[in-house]
């Protein structure tokens, strides 16, 4: 699943991807802030970057994540290294650096088998057996696992809530809505969002836990919702696949190509 600097401009959103299946009901009292430092409290506006108060145990989890991605990234440019020895050493901006690093030189697919190696690689010995017999692919595992994913990933994608959603027929508090995702405000990279996020995530959950999520991404606002439950689509049918770059904050975007150049190798 998985961590440049936004600079304040001015771009042009393209439509959000969404599929039929979603009705926002936010769960009260589920909204978690995660150290935002904004004077609203909440995330900075479109094309602004959110300033964040990150503790010791926030900057933990980016140094843990980024130490394990840096075995399969690409070389650090002459000068721009550091040395961290410690557990709060790496901040968001360097996670999302080395975030950058593993995408150079690996197609689509090898991105996406780099994250799923970093998140097994996390995971005692016989975890993803474990989770299978604990939380079978039932309504009450899906909502289990919404209710934990807003306190748990706040580090990574920033405030989110638990919303009700409709998975075949069936209504349930098995949906998690992401604001603004910090990953992707951060990056400003379409090919990120979709390589090093979305699809091992989806895919993890779905295929190694055995319980299906679906991820939604909007492009126009850098909201997500996570879907518990809901069965993923392939690469070929998610509306993903056909999204452009964003060619004003993106530092490796083509803006002559109507696909963001990452979903097309």
């Amino acid at each position: 699943m998985v961590v440049l600097s936004l600079q304040v401009v001015q771009f042009r959103p393209s439509p959000p991807q969404q599929f039929p299946l979603r009705s926002h009901r936010p769960s009260k009292g589920n909204i978690i802030r995660c150290g935002i430092a904004e004077p609203s409290g909440e995330p900075a506006p479109l094309g602004q970057k959110t300033k964040y108060n990150d503790g010791f145990f926030e900057r933990a989890f980016m140094t843990l994540f980024a130490r394990k991605m840096e075995k399969f990234a690409a070389p650090a440019k002459a000068g721009t290294e550091t040395k961290k020895n410690r557990w709060w050493d790496h901040d968001y901006e360097s996670f999302v650096e080395v975030s950058k690093r593993v995408m150079q030189g690996r197609s689509r697919v090898q991105q996406q088998q780099v994250v799923r190696e970093v998140l097994l690689s996390m995971l005692p010995p016989g975890a993803p057996a474990q989770f299978k017999k604990l939380f079978p692919p039932t309504k009450w595992a899906a909502e289990f696992n919404a209710a934990l994913t807003v306190p748990f990933f706040q580090w990574l994608v920033g405030p989110s809530e638990v919303v009700e959603v409709e998975v075949d027929g069936v209504k349930q508090q098995s949906g998690v809505l992401i604001k603004k995702c910090r990953y992707l405000e951060n990056s400003g990279c379409v090919g990120m969002c979709v390589n090093m996020c979305k699809f091992p995530t989806q895919d993890f959950f779905t295929n190694e836990f055995g319980l299906p999520l679906t991820m939604i991404p909007n492009f126009e606002d850098m909201s997500c919702e996570m879907v518990y439950g809901q069965v993923p689509p392939p690469f070929e049918e998610d509306p993903v696949s056909k999204q452009p770059c964003y060619a004003d904050i993106c530092s490796i975007s083509n803006p002559s190509s109507s696909v963001c150049p990452k979903l097309q190798a």
